[in-house]
């Protein structure tokens, strides 16, 4: 039997989830420890959105490649020779290897490591060897042209580039309209990247990692001493597929090193997040299933061009975002290890306050996965 959402929770779950009470249920468990579940999503719910998968700038050069995974099959993104990003399944048409291990530069080709099949940085299949026997490079009949790199739908926002894996999603610019609209007076293409944190696997399922970005609740509890943002000053955001919060403080803080300013939480569903930090930062970070208790993470910290940033306050604004992201992946641990319980069947309760920018990202989730 083929698995359901509804098989996997249960009916009795399902209904308790959809009631309408003010204090919303949960996700139950099954969602984040569930193998079941994260095999939902990668079938169902990251191939038919636009799902964030790299930073251009990591592949600034004729030649670069990014290999990366999405809805669990490998990518790779390509800088071409003319400048541009392709992004093509990151594997072989012969044996269907995969072609791209690690960042480098290819150099002008692609090129498999198993026959030596080569290709053209847009994926043009140019050369293989003895194919049709020694020294017949061609079979016949075999149609050169019809045999490149099988190309995915891919669009860049600035630095962010997105995939839609089955081809099938609005265009990105109307997807994405209500996050773009938030970020208006932010020019993406000239954000300079200060520093980039490379946190490895974070031992939680990835909607942690997005629900606690979205929700203000538990800032003055988990972040005293690093964000000094009352709860009182916080509204949160339920706007189509972004979701998050916001605060606006009447006294600000023009340390570099300091949180203690305006702010703009935001998310683009699935997996998008972006925060705002007036006057002049702003940090993505993109969350990478490895299985439903991991997840790889990487945080790029941005200027916005007010002003230049000097060495000493990178290195200050990096340590304070290690501080602060630590101090969140040691509740998402936590909140993956209370799944064991037999009391997380039931998903928890939601404030109807300060969590409704969360129940609306599950209710995506189910919506997606059903």
């Amino acid at each position: 039997m083929a698995a359901t959402i509804e098989n996997l929770f249960g009916e009795a779950v399902l209904e308790s989830f959809h009631q309408p009470t003010e204090v919303r249920t949960g996700l139950p468990g099954a969602a984040y420890a569930d193998e079941t579940f994260l095999a939902l999503e990668n079938q169902k719910l990251f191939p038919e959105r636009w799902t964030f998968v790299g930073f251009a700038h990591q592949i600034s050069n004729p030649g670069d490649v990014q290999p990366a995974t999405v809805a669990g099959r490998p990518i790779v993104m390509v800088r071409n020779q003319l400048g541009d990003i392709n992004v093509f399944h990151n594997v072989c048409r012969h044996r269907c290897l995969k072609l791209v291990d690690e960042a480098s530069n290819t150099g002008h080709f692609i090129q498999c490591p198993y026959h030596t099949w080569t290709y053209s940085l847009d994926g043009e299949l140019k050369s293989t060897p003895h194919f049709g026997g020694y020294g017949k490079h061609q079979p016949d009949n075999f149609d050169m042209s019809t045999h490149g790199l099988v190309r995915v739908r891919a669009h860049c926002w600035g630095d962010w580039i997105f995939v839609n894996l089955d081809g099938n999603a609005e265009a990105f610019e109307s997807y994405a309209a209500p996050l773009m609209d938030r970020l208006e007076g932010v020019d993406v293409d000239s954000l300079e990247a200060l520093a980039s944190i490379d946190f490895g696997e974070i031992d939680t399922n990835w909607k942690f990692l997005m629900e606690n970005f979205m929700e203000p609740y538990h800032v003055q509890y988990v972040h005293p001493s690093t964000t000094e943002q009352p709860l009182g000053d916080h509204r949160t955001i339920v706007d189509g597929l972004c979701l998050g919060s916001l605060v606006d403080l009447p006294d600000e803080q023009t340390d570099a090193a300091s949180l203690a300013v305006s702010s703009r939480y935001l998310t683009l569903f699935p997996n998008f997040v972006v925060g705002r930090y007036f006057p002049d930062q702003l940090g993505v970070y993109l969350n990478i299933p490895v299985s439903a208790g991991k997840t790889r993470q990487v945080r790029v910290i941005y200027s916005t061009g007010e002003r230049e940033f000097s060495d000493e306050e990178v290195k200050q604004v990096r340590d304070l975002w290690y501080s602060v992201h630590k101090e969140d992946h040691s509740m998402c641990e936590r909140l993956q290890a209370g799944r064991a319980s037999q009391v997380a069947l039931e998903g928890g309760r939601l404030s109807p306050v300060w969590e409704d920018s969360v129940r609306r990202f599950q209710e995506l989730i189910v919506d997606a996965v059903s």
